[in-house]
């Protein structure tokens, strides 16, 4: 049985993390997830990789040969995708956020690309895990940026929430709530209604896109960030700003990717974006 390229490239983030928590940190997967496809690796190569002990994962011999072996195996797959970007005229840059991120730049698209001869741009929903923060030729927003790892960090914008509801709801106090599931609730903004209101959820879905429509056709009230909400006309705010779930916004790119022209400059462009919307973010309204 053969190691994976999957696995090398995990057995690569543990050694540079230096162990199983950061590196859980920097791609989203369990520390439990991450130690068995290591043992699960070892036990494929039939070689200890890791000294393990209470300050961490520390390179075995075998373990310090491998990683030599696999950072030539990344250079070489980063030569075969700029190779591959060659073969089209534009290049390509990917922006990734969560579920209402995702949204809010396909629909400001055009700021970021101008169509054929200007930067191809990809837009992914990254709601539910982090490990596209690995990918080349990213440009990756979260209120969470990894603290380990070779990235450039950019701090955005405010961003906050509040509780919305469907305009047919304006005049009505006794409103059921909506939620997120609780096994696909990543941030504290899609946990709070379950952790304040858990007995009065009537309904729920496990895709945030869901969560807009259902509070949309008046299914009941939920959690927005403001930038989504006070951008539908058929909803209202009920109440204040929730400051408890009020943070920050960062712009990540890996380190070495920031010197391609293109990612600097979708980079930028993404910054010069939020930027013209921060008021939207922070809750005070905007276009």
């Amino acid at each position: 049985m053969e190691a994976s390229w999957d696995d090398l490239r995990l057995f690569m983030i543990v050694a540079e993390c230096g162990g199983l928590s950061g590196a859980a940190a920097r791609t989203g997967l369990s520390a439990p997830t991450i130690g068995r496809r290591i043992l699960a690796l070892e036990r494929t190569m039939n070689r200890l990789l890791f000294e393990r002990s209470r300050r961490g994962y520390v390179l075995a011999k075998d373990g310090e040969i491998l990683l030599e072996q696999v950072k030539q195996m990344q250079k070489i797959s980063t030569d075969i995708t700029d190779w591959h970007g060659g073969a089209f005229k534009d290049p390509v840059v990917e922006v990734a956020g969560d579920t209402w991120l995702a949204m809010f730049f396909a629909h400001h698209g055009k700021a970021l690309s101008k169509g054929p001869g200007d930067i191809r741009v990809g837009f992914t929903d990254c709601h539910e895990t982090t490990q596209h923060i690995n990918r080349d030729r990213l440009v990756f927003l979260t209120i969470a940026p990894p603290t380990s790892g070779n990235y450039a960090i950019l701090q955005s914008v405010v961003m906050r929430y509040a509780v919305y509801k469907s305009i047919e709801l304006a005049q009505t106090e006794d409103v059921p709530w909506i939620s997120l599931g609780k096994e696909t609730s990543r941030f504290p903004a899609d946990r709070w209604v379950f952790e304040h209101y858990d007995r009065e959820i009537y309904s729920w879905t496990n895709k945030a896109h869901m969560l807009l429509h259902l509070i949309v056709s008046g299914q009941g009230r939920g959690v927005l960030p403001c930038f989504i909400g006070d951008m539908q006309p058929s909803v209202i705010r009920e109440g204040d700003i929730i400051e408890d779930l009020t943070t920050r916004l960062y712009i990540v790119v890996n380190d070495d990717d920031r010197r391609r022209p293109e990612v600097r400059m979708m980079m930028d462009r993404v910054a010069g974006l939020l930027s013209d919307h921060a008021e939207l973010f922070a809750g005070r309204g905007g276009a």
